[in-house]
């Protein structure tokens, strides 16, 4: 294991226990440790493969290529319909990990099984993507809108779309896309603003 992950594994954490745990079985899988986005990352060959992360009320497993993975047991988790490839594994305490350590090390092989092979996920493309009605009517109302929102980066006009449909009332999704207009037009997604 790298060193430079400890700060990880011995920082105080209500998850500490559950981390080392995690660890310890990633460790039997001859992945190499690194650290990435400030969580202990397993690489094979310069992929990332998976990685140890945690959350007010549960740590996880991230597959980075989870959605390709055989999950006969269901135990994979998908966040969030915006998630297309990763998938976690969840746990709340010790005795969760330490049953369920073969299943495991049965997904990890499994991700390690399907990078090497090549497979890639298939990624839904931007216009896959439902556009607010706010938006849209933005767009339409607007053409150097719908202009600026077009020479956006794939990435940046999904992040527009779901910060903007993401909200439950329609007043916030009208205020969401007045304040993107002009970051829009500056070529910005939705948390690029240094104002």
């Amino acid at each position: 294991m790298a060193a430079k992950a400890d700060f990880f594994f011995t920082k105080k954490s209500q998850w500490q226990t559950e981390y080392n745990l995690l660890r310890d079985i990633v460790a039997t899988c001859n992945l190499e440790e690194t650290v990435k986005w400030g969580c202990p990352c397993y690489v094979q060959n310069g992929a990332n493969i998976v990685l140890i992360h945690g959350f007010k009320q549960y740590c996880a497993l991230l597959f980075m290529k989870g959605a390709l993975l055989k999950d006969p047991h269901n135990l994979l988790i998908q966040q969030s319909e915006n998630v297309q490839s990763a998938r976690q594994l969840r746990f709340t305490n010790a005795a969760e990990i330490t049953k369920l350590a073969p299943k495991i090390k049965a997904l990890i092989k499994d991700a390690i099984a399907v990078e090497a092979s090549g497979q890639k996920v298939v990624l839904k493309k931007t216009e896959d993507f439902a556009m607010p009605a706010e938006l849209e009517a933005a767009c339409k109302k607007d053409s150097a809108l719908r202009k600026s929102f077009k020479a956006l980066t794939p990435g940046r006009q999904r992040a527009w779309m779901m910060f903007i449909g993401a909200a439950k009332q329609e007043n916030t999704r009208i205020a969401r896309t007045q304040k993107a207009v002009p970051l829009i037009h500056e070529g910005l997604g939705p948390n690029e603003d240094k104002r």
